[in-house]
């Protein structure tokens, strides 16, 4: 292998860092923007679908209602790969567009909870695709020497995604008075909320329109003289560099047969080791319980002491939070490395969640202005544990968040790379699945043995990176192998 930046070697080689380059990893970022927002913006619609469904006496169909767009973003997720190898990834892209402009409409419209649960796992499918597709792509565009920047991008729209849609949520039922009253045209705030989702559904196909293919498909399907004006324009390299780095691509995925799912495996050993890694890392990015803070944060503020107004407001400011570390992880994933980076981040959540498991292990009971008994932190541990929890949203968003976004996107070589980056995320989804619809039950027990489950949980992971994961940093993804 060559030594990191050092590229393949051949005169002027070296990739440069063209404004072409970014502005279309932005552009296939956008898919994460979808992403983050399509998987949020039934947070603030829950309470009025329950009221207008009659859900309040079916707490599992309620909670199914929510969680159906992550077993969509499974099946999304495992064929989004192999769809992506066959068509392409642009084409692909516009299958996720279509998917998050129809499922927008048609949730809005929706007229019993069997449609919006149907229409809410094909949003789901639209989610996983761009799960798998914006990664996968930013990888495959970008130079080596600032991929880390770009495929973070990736985690940036996400966040992003996340906040526009606490944020539309917000101003669409305060002007409505409520999320369960009319808006306009005879439909009730709750169903714009779904509705205004077509919006960056049709930008997203309207801009994967004005984007080239990635350069490594159109040379597994034989096309050459495209991929060479692909790599020459968002590139900027010369003729030689640029017919010397089709060879490479060419090198890395020559075999006698077609990528396929099959290929995950190797003869009397199942799953490759890569791919297992890949599988654990998404694995461990959602057993943290990130998504814990994000959907249920309105019971871990209110139980510090805030109003449900004021826990919306508090949940806004987390996604802030999110954002702005996301942003100092962009900026320094290609000059620290992956590996030290995730294990900084496995630490800091180590002690954050330990911290909150300790402090909710001191709540009391007690009785709300509704009647019912909800947990409450008594004297210092309530700002105790509201510190940790944005702390631990920092070292989450700042590591474990983008990071693992930009080595699913990195470790796999090129012939295996859009399998098992599908295999990958459809693994992912389902943990998140799993965490989802597990924290209800764990909170009722103890909220105090949730975050001790996932703090335990964190310290596993450091560990899994110390001894499995390679550093990627600067590496091209013709060295990567399987």
């Amino acid at each position: 292998m060559t030594s990191p930046g050092s590229g393949s070697g051949a005169p002027g080689s070296r990739e440069k860092t063209t404004a072409k380059a970014i502005l279309i990893s932005i552009v296939a970022a956008v898919g994460g923007f979808l992403f983050g927002f399509d998987s949020s913006v039934i947070n603030g619609a829950v309470d009025a679908i329950n009221s207008q469904f009659g859900l309040e006496s079916s707490p599992f169909l309620s909670g199914f209602a929510v969680a159906v767009a992550l077993l969509g973003s499974a099946v999304g997720a495992w064929f989004a790969g192999p769809t992506a190898d066959r068509y392409g990834r642009v084409r692909v892209m516009l299958i996720a567009a279509a998917a998050f402009a129809i499922s927008s409409i048609l949730s809005g419209l929706a007229f019993a909870v069997w449609d919006l649960i149907l229409w809410r796992f094909i949003a789901g499918i639209g989610i996983g695709i761009a799960s798998v597709i914006a990664p996968a792509y930013i990888a495959e565009i970008a130079p080596a020497h600032i991929r880390g920047r770009l495929a973070s991008l990736q985690q940036m729209a996400i966040v992003l995604g996340i906040f526009v849609a606490l944020l539309s949520d917000a101003l669409l039922a305060n002007a409505a008075g409520s999320a369960a009253n009319v808006l306009f045209l005879g439909a009730e705030a709750w169903r714009w909320m779904f509705i205004v989702g077509v919006i960056p559904a049709v930008i997203y196909a309207i801009l994967a329109l004005r984007i080239p293919e990635s350069p490594r498909y159109l040379v597994a399907k034989g096309r050459n003289d495209e991929a060479a004006v692909v790599l020459a324009n968002v590139l900027g390299s010369s003729t030689d560099a640029v017919q010397h780095k089709i060879g490479e691509i060419a090198d890395s995925l020559r075999r006698e047969d077609k990528p396929s799912l099959r290929d995950l495996t190797a003869p009397g050993t199942g799953l490759r080791p890569i791919v297992w890694i890949g599988i654990l890392l998404s694995v461990f990015q959602q057993f943290v319980g990130i998504n814990v803070i994000f959907y249920y944060s309105t019971t871990l503020w209110q139980a510090v002491g805030f109003s449900e107004s004021d826990s919306f407001f508090a949940s806004v400011i987390n996604s802030l939070v999110n954002v702005v570390s996301t942003i100092v992880a962009i900026l320094i994933v290609d000059r620290v490395g992956r590996k030290p980076m995730l294990l900084g981040g496995s630490a800091g959540m180590v002690v954050t969640l330990a911290v909150m498991a300790v402090a909710f292990s001191q709540a009391v009971e007690t009785v709300g202005a509704d009647g019912e008994l909800s947990p409450s932190l008594p004297g210092v541990w309530g700002p105790v544990a509201l510190v940790a929890a944005n702390l631990y949203v920092v070292s989450f968003a700042v590591t474990w968040g983008p990071v693992v976004w930009v080595l699913l996107g990195e470790i796999f070589p090129n012939w295996l790379r859009a399998a098992a980056l599908a295999v990958a995320a459809a693994a992912q989804w389902m943990a998140n699945f799993v965490v989802t619809v597990t924290f209800q039950a764990l909170a009722d027990l103890s909220l105090a043995f949730a975050y001790g489950i996932y703090a335990a949980m964190a310290l596993l992971s450091f560990f899994f990176v110390a001894r499995y994961v390679q550093e990627t940093k600067g590496k091209e993804l013709e060295e990567m192998v399987g």
